[in-house]
């Protein structure tokens, strides 16, 4: 009995010792602390729900960032939320349990833990519904020291990247220029340094701003502004210069880093309000330009202006799979072999591989390929999409920033075949003889003109620079876009078809709407059609192989200014060619001419005539010379009718400031020399070929002229030495104006000491002189005591090239400066030892060494620093 009455006593005993104990309360409370915890939880949910309406508000259109506190609020306002709920879904069963009204539960235990759960969680909800009273709900994020911009993979230009970012990690380097032809990648470059600084530890601000063509100063203005906060309602109100006050005061107590796109012209940083870099704080300006003149108005020095070049042969077709895509590539077994071609077209500009390869990624027949090469070998525009709207207007913004006369002579360029090498010199004369440049006093400043413009076309990426810089070539796709600007222009009407292995004339739809023709380098033989072209300007038949032109040929080409008929096989000329009276430019140069037709005196208005390397003409008319009175321009060197048979008739041109001659005896330079007219003025370039009369050369006479440029000594066979005389020294023997010298073929000479006298000499080339044992002979100098220890020798030489000189042992016996030589060429000189260099030398030229593996590694060095400066010099000889 005992154990049966204690047993059904325990649970009424443990209720009430709980309810004793003050617990029953979270029994008899947990109904309504149910029903309380669901209404407070679907105000939290308001609220938060207010409260992040609010919130989106501030991010999304006011470019906000949420406070701290609020997204603690919220985050911590979703978990109560989420815990309030799970514990309501888990209430019935312990609702269930109560009885006695509410106030005892079948289960104490349980309902009494579950009970605190509730009023705990009740009070918690309670709490952050009334924390959750935010006036402000966000605020201006803090700046990122640099912000990711979009960039697609790239290639080849891992190189540049690594140029531009060793120059940022020097302290004294402030301002970096990229500069390069357009579509070249430069961008594509100034984006890789931007996303690098946001990929790594740094402590700048990185600024990136693109320059307008349209103000701009103030268009960058507000780029920075915006970047560093200063943007608000009132800065449009702002005047330039006040701008300028704002984002200086800011920046000069800032590290920063401006990556400045696309400027056209030197962009004045102060006017806009930046300091100038380098400041203590390190602070860097980056920027990209196509105009190397830019470059060096923004800073001058050479080493921190990197210019991008077109990608290598390799790198190009890489670039090219990627958007041709490699299926099309292997459609059919020709198709690569013809995307090289087409690669070669595009001459690695990564803008016309991008644009062709999208636009051939659809191909997949070889046909639709060798078409695609023979229109790139033509006009692309018309054919490929995305030529004509994509990739030319891009590149046309630098012929857009041209002035006019800059405009016409860059289009003129394209009148050559591609990757020709168009002398500069003679570039010019076409462009005077053309009317292209403007009208001067004297041939000399119009020529002066010639040579600015072309530097211009080269700063502007437009031209690019030969290797010893006398001639000048056009990239093909910018030749391609020049093409392509003419073909739109109503002026301009060019029927260009150079290079492309013609063996007759083009058919034209219309002949009289062609202002310049160009039918170079062609295989034409014969001319006996008659073309009516009534407005035609400029025809270049040169390197065909022309032997015949009918009389009538030139008979309707009234306007007709310059003609070249250059490196033909013609044998005579028509008589018809009188019938160009407004000719003003004729190159018969390397042709088969054996003599000139007398009716070539109705060319009243001729003032270029170019006789070079005529081997056969025999016979000039006399008094044909002299009948050209307004001739500024005769060139004659290499030509086999002699020269003394017109000097004579020469003396009475007025106008004639340019004269190119050819001496083959000393007798027939000394017979020359009385003729003192050209020989103080007018004499640009002279040859002396053979001289097998005479074993010395008495240079005296070639001393007189005032303005001779170049000087050749070829094949003189029996020449042993050109005297130094002291009286070229007392008399005005200086060489001012020479600047190119060229010997070939003197096997006796032992030195040219005499190049010491052309004091701003540029070019030196020797080539086949057998016996000759030094350049300059420090004997022959001690002789003339105002030669000993000169210290300008050779200061303005940028070129020497010594070849196959078996016997040559020395340059110079000491090092000298050369503070403009960019490039030596030493072949075939195997006693020469020892170069006149020292760890001075050359100092901040990037100075290139060509020549034989096998001699280098023999140089003899002046020092160990000297050998350290050099050796990344070397470049071998193919």
């Amino acid at each position: 009995m005992g154990n049966i009455f204690s047993i059904s006593l325990d649970p009424i005993i443990t209720r009430c010792w709980d309810c004793a104990t003050g617990q029953a309360s979270y029994i008899c409370n947990l109904e309504d602390n149910l029903h309380d915890l669901q209404a407070e939880v679907a105000g939290l949910e308001e609220l938060r729900s207010d409260l992040m309406s609010r919130v989106r508000i501030a991010e999304d259109e006011q470019q906000l960032q949420r406070l701290n506190q609020v997204e603690g609020w919220l985050s911590r306002a979703e978990t109560l939320i989420n815990d309030a709920d799970q514990l309501i879904v888990q209430s019935p069963p312990h609702v269930e349990n109560l009885c006695m009204g509410g106030c005892c539960s079948t289960h104490p235990r349980s309902s009494i833990k579950f009970g605190k759960q509730i009023a705990k969680k009740l009070k918690q909800v309670k709490d952050q519904k009334e924390n959750g009273d935010f006036s402000d709900v966000a605020s201006k994020p803090p700046l990122p020291s640099a912000t990711e911009r979009p960039s697609e993979p790239t290639v080849g230009l891992e190189s540049n990247f690594d140029k531009v970012w060793s120059c940022l990690q020097k302290e004294q380097v402030g301002i970096i220029g990229i500069y390069g032809l357009g579509g070249v990648g430069k961008t594509t470059l100034l984006n890789q340094i931007n996303n690098k600084f946001h990929d790594t530890t740094h402590d700048y601000r990185v600024i990136w701003a693109v320059a307008s063509q349209d103000r701009p100063i103030e268009k960058v203005q507000d780029q920075i502004a915006k970047r560093i906060g200063l943007s608000n309602e009132g800065w449009e109100s702002k005047s330039l210069d006040e701008k300028a006050e704002d984002i200086f005061q800011v920046l000069c107590k800032k590290k920063f880093a401006l990556l400045l796109d696309d400027i056209w012209e030197r962009f004045d940083l102060t006017r806009a309000g930046v300091p100038l870099p380098p400041k203590e704080n390190g602070s860097k300006v980056i920027f990209t330009t196509r105009r190397f003149d830019v470059c060096c108005q923004m800073q001058p020095n050479m080493d921190n202006n990197i210019r991008v070049e077109c990608l290598p042969p390799g790198e190009a077709f890489r670039l090219f799979e990627e958007k041709v895509g490699s299926e099309t590539l292997r459609m059919h077994p020709d198709i690569c072999k013809l995307a090289e071609a087409v690669v070669e077209e595009c001459a690695g500009l990564p803008l016309a591989l991008i644009t062709i390869g999208r636009a051939m990624a659809s191909k997949k027949t070889p046909r639709e390929w060798e078409y695609a090469i023979e229109v790139l070998r033509q006009s692309a525009a018309s054919v490929l999409p995305g030529v004509g709207k994509e990739m030319y207007p891009k590149l046309k913004f630098s012929y857009d920033c041209l002035a006019e006369k800059p405009k016409s002579c860059f289009l003129y360029c394209s009148l050559y075949p591609e990757d020709y090498p168009i002398g500069k010199d003679e570039l010019v004369d076409c462009w005077i003889g053309e009317g292209l440049l403007d009208e001067h006093t004297n041939l000399s400043n119009v020529r002066n003109q010639g040579h600015f413009v072309i530097g211009s076309l080269i700063d502007a990426c437009l031209l690019e620079e030969g290797k010893n810089k006398v001639r000048v070539k056009m990239h093909d796709v910018i030749r391609d876009m020049a093409l392509w600007i003419a073909g739109e222009s109503d002026k301009e009407k060019f029927c260009v078809k150079s290079g492309v292995q013609l063996k007759e004339l083009p058919e034209a739809k219309k002949w009289e709407e062609v202002t310049r023709m160009s039918l170079m380098w062609n295989q034409i033989e014969n001319l006996t059609e008659v073309l009516e072209c009534p407005n035609l300007q400029t025809l270049f038949l040169g390197r065909n192989r022309l032997r015949v032109i009918i009389n009538d040929f030139f008979n309707f080409m009234p306007m007709l200014r310059v003609l070249d008929l250059s490196y033909n096989m013609l044998e005579e000329l028509p008589v018809g060619i009188a019938k160009l009276v407004s000719l003003e430019h004729l190159n018969l140069s390397w042709t088969g001419i054996k003599k000139l037709p007398v009716e070539l005196k109705a060319l009243a208005k001729l003032k270029y005539l170019n006789l070079e390397w005529t081997e056969h003409l025999e016979m000039i008319p006399q008094q044909l010379i002299s009948s050209f009175s307004e001739l500024q321009v005769q060139k004659m060197e290499g030509c086999r009718y002699g020269c003394l048979l017109v000097l004579e008739e020469m003396e009475h041109l007025k106008y004639l400031n340019v004269l190119t001659l050819t001496f083959r005896s000393a007798s027939e330079l000394e017979k020359a020399s009385r003729f003192n007219k050209f020989f103080s003025c007018a004499i640009e370039s002279v040859q002396l070929i053979g001289f097998r009369d005479s074993r010395s050369l008495n240079i005296m006479a070639l001393a007189k002229l005032q303005h001779l440029y170049s000087l050749s000594l070829l094949f003189c066979l029996e020449l042993e030495e050109v005297k130094i005389e002291r009286n070229i020294i007392e008399g005005a023997g200086y060489f001012h104006s020479l600047r190119h010298v060229y010997l070939f073929g003197s096997r006796y000479l032992r030195d040219v000491s005499w190049v010491t006298f052309a004091p701003h000499l540029e070019v030196l080339w020797i080539f086949e002189c057998i016996g000759l044992e030094e350049i300059i002979s420090e004997g022959k100098l001690g002789e003339v005591a105002e030669l000993k220890g000169n210290s300008n020798l050779f200061s303005k030489l940028e070129i020497l090239m010594l070849e196959n000189l078996p016997k040559l042992k020395t340059i110079y016996h000491h090092a000298l400066s050369f503070p403009q030589l960019k490039e030596i060429t030493i072949v075939k000189c195997g006693m020469l030892k020892k170069l006149p260099l020292n760890s001075n030398s050359a100092k901040g030229q990037r100075l290139v060494i060509e020549g034989d593996k096998g001699w280098w590694k023999d140089v003899e060095w002046e020092d160990e620093s000297t050998q350290i400066a050099f050796l990344p010099s070397f470049k071998p000889v193919l």
